[in-house]
């Protein structure tokens, strides 16, 4: 097995979209890339922990690659938007992609590159490609949020969405 760290706006987001890719085992909500030790939500939230919210994914590399799970996270949220996500606006929403290791930072940068060179987008990509450090999870609360809160505001108006999106783009990548 192997983990992946990636952020790229709330954390509620991408949980429901690797909770649904065949080959991942487990996906955690939390916080990494910042400066503070055990960070509440509430204390990101503000922006000054130097933390992105993250979601850290265990999946099986016979099943899923390590340039699909990425090829994953760029189909799934914006990543020429600096510190955003839609109205999630801070440092802690940036497009972030915390390596584990060289072979994982060589792969996502030449994903980064591929995909920034192809046009998709009309802006550059920004996503920072940075080393792992620390992974904190999310208070419990923030854990497997979307199957427990589906019929909240912001699970109809902005992860459902994001589902179909991930639905309709990444079908061969799904759970059946």
């Amino acid at each position: 097995m192997e983990i992946a760290t990636l952020g790229g706006g709330c954390f509620w987001c991408f949980e429901a979209v690797y909770q649904e890719i065949k080959g991942v085992l487990s996906v955690v909500s939390g916080y990494a890339g910042g400066h503070v030790e055990n960070p509440t939500y509430k204390q990101v939230t503000t922006g000054t922990t130097g933390h992105a919210e993250v979601v850290q994914i265990e999946y099986n590399p016979e099943v899923i690659s390590y340039e699909e799970i990425l090829e994953v996270f760029f189909g799934t949220h914006d990543p020429t938007t600096k510190n955003r996500q839609g109205n999630d606006v801070g440092p802690q929403y940036r497009s972030i992609i915390l390596y584990h290791d060289d072979k994982q930072r060589e792969v996502a940068e030449d994903v980064k590159a591929r995909l920034d060179a192809s046009g998709k987008w009309r802006n550059p990509i920004v996503t920072e490609v940075v080393p792992f450090t620390e992974f904190y999870p999310a208070e419990d609360y923030h854990q497997n949020y979307y199957c427990n809160n589906r019929n909240q505001g912001y699970c109809r108006y902005i992860i459902s969405p994001k589902l179909d999106k991930l639905r309709r783009d990444f079908a061969l990548k799904l759970n059946m």
